[in-house]
């Protein structure tokens, strides 16, 4: 028998339904499930990025971080300029309302619009289930500040975390729920194995070597294969194909990392000659260099990625010139300066 909801350890991981989207919907007095709107910055032409559609937009197959000129036409929408500092501040209330329910040591925040609580000693305070909590926390959010939310409930951090990506999307409450049994009966299976939390394209090819294409098929390959090729990683895909995290929220607050980063990284608005390019990293790396000042910190090492032209017709003009250029289809230029 599966696991009752409130046994044990319990998690919630909830995610702001379409933030950047929902928060200049709900500043229009519009609802993202019903209002066509993408956040994009119209002064930039039709090639840049959309940060984020509505979900209304969604479900007529606009797909999230498209270009403007991919959205197709025929389709009403309202663009609305980002406003970062601003998804922040909303971000900060919402927050602020979860800690009316719940102690900051109880929460992780994971992204500017997710987070993880663990519910475990307020279910019994509230007299809750675990559903009924996530669903108060959620319709709180939404009855003050206009955004929608998704929940995944788990009796661990991971578990959780899958709820909310796979599961809850395919029930109408918007609430998913995961223990060890149901995720082997619902999640052992589940392709593409790239849904799952942590295991992007890179390790989905490289698990595709030996034949696994889910976490079922993880779970049957011999560990010491996992760690050769995959190093301590393979720790995490060992446990999380058995549906097993024992890390805590608590021990999360605890950590303290090593070493430290900052990062600078822009997305280009067009293709860039070679001369713009390096204009643009020369001020990426004036502005690093005053964090560091701001920090008082020294930086033992210096890395840089470029995205080069991905289309064919800009890599054979590119060779054709005998200049680099820089791309928006590739996404940035980012510098990663290691403290």
């Amino acid at each position: 028998m599966a696991r009752r909801e409130g046994e044990d350890k319990t998690y919630l991981c909830i995610d702001l339904k379409t933030f950047y989207a929902s928060v200049e919907c709900a500043d229009r007095g519009r609802d993202t499930l019903t209002c066509n709107l993408v956040v994009a910055d119209p002064d930039r032409g039709r090639t840049t990025i959309c940060l984020a559609v509505s979900a209304a937009m969604k479900k007529l197959g606009v797909r999230n971080r498209c270009r403007v000129f991919e959205i197709p036409e025929g389709i009403d929408y309202i663009m609305a300029k980002p406003r970062m500092r601003h998804y922040m501040e909303v971000s900060a209330q919402i927050y602020g309302i979860y800690l009316e329910f719940v102690s900051a040591d109880d929460i992780h925040v994971y992204s500017i619009d997710e987070c993880f609580i663990d519910a475990t000693p307020y279910l019994a305070l509230y007299h809750k289930t675990a559903r009924e909590f996530a669903r108060e926390l959620m319709d709180a959010v939404f009855t003050r500040c206009g955004i929608r939310a998704t929940a995944g409930i788990g009796t661990n951090l991971f578990l959780a975390k899958v709820a909310l990506d796979i599961t809850a999307k395919h029930v109408s409450d918007g609430i998913g729920y995961l223990d060890e049994e149901l995720f082997r009966e619902q999640i052992w299976r589940h392709r593409p194995i790239t849904d799952i939390w942590g295991i992007g394209p890179g390790i989905a090819a490289r698990l595709a070597k030996y034949g696994a294409a889910d976490l079922m098929g993880v779970a049957a390959l011999d560990d010491a294969l996992l760690y050769r090729e995959f190093g301590v990683t393979a720790e995490y895909l060992i446990d999380h194909a058995q549906g097993i995290e024992p890390c805590t929220i608590a021990e999360i607050h605890a950590y303290v990392p090593e070493a430290t980063s900052i990062a600078s990284g822009q997305v280009l608005p067009r293709n860039y000659s070679y001369r713009e390019a390096r204009t643009v990293l020369r001020e990426m790396v004036d502005t690093s260099v005053l964090d560091l000042v701001a920090k008082r910190a020294v930086c033992d090492g210096i890395s840089l990625y470029v995205g080069y032209a991905s289309d064919a017709r800009d890599l054979a003009r590119i060779g054709a010139s005998g200049s680099a250029r820089v791309t928006d289809s590739c996404g940035q230029v980012l510098s990663l300066i290691h403290i």
